[in-house]
């Protein structure tokens, strides 16, 4: 009785081959890589809450490329208003980046074919996220705020989100 067994064994590996390369398909059917939401909430400058408008609950998410400051920060609130103007209530295209230590979507958000964290850097209420020795996705944006003396840029002293975290810790929840 040699020959069932490796016809066995082929069978087990078809079946093995077949279930890892359909199983990236089923897992990104879930959750497609550009979606439109209604955002609903706006937590800071850099993040808010969008329901999906195929349905389901809100979730929360991190605009990719930025740092803006933190709520109890020194433009803190002038941050999250600038956000919320262009952002609360409307819809969003959505495309996720990957997901950060919190748990949260870090995204790419699209308003009227606008990106919405380029338009926040270029207003002077977030920095382009500044990694190693990258300057960050929107360097150019920060460089003309900072030359325009826009919103955070209008002081010298203007402390990087980073560094105020690392110093106080994070904002006391209300």
């Amino acid at each position: 009785m040699r020959g069932p067994k490796p016809l066995f064994l082929v069978c087990l590996l078809a079946c093995l081959l077949a279930a890892l390369l359909l199983a990236p398909v089923s897992a990104s059917a879930k959750t497609p890589p550009v979606y439109a939401a209604r955002v609903t909430w706006v937590v800071d400058g850099d993040t808010l809450w969008a329901r999906p408008l195929s349905g389901g609950r809100a979730v929360k998410l991190r605009l990719h490329g930025i740092d803006a400051p933190e709520i109890c920060q020194a433009g803190g609130p002038v941050a999250r208003a600038a956000l919320s103007l262009r952002a609360h209530r409307q819809v969003v295209q959505v495309r996720t980046k990957y997901r950060d230590r919190y748990g949260r979507a870090v995204v790419q958000l699209h308003q009227n074919n606008e990106d919405l964290a380029a338009s926040m850097v270029r207003a002077g209420q977030a920095w382009s996220d500044h990694s190693g020795r990258s300057l960050g996705p929107y360097a150019a944006e920060e460089a003309q705020a900072r030359v325009q003396r826009r919103g955070l840029f209008q002081q010298r002293n203007a402390e990087i989100p980073r560094d105020f975290r690392r110093r106080h810790g994070p904002c006391p929840r209300p």
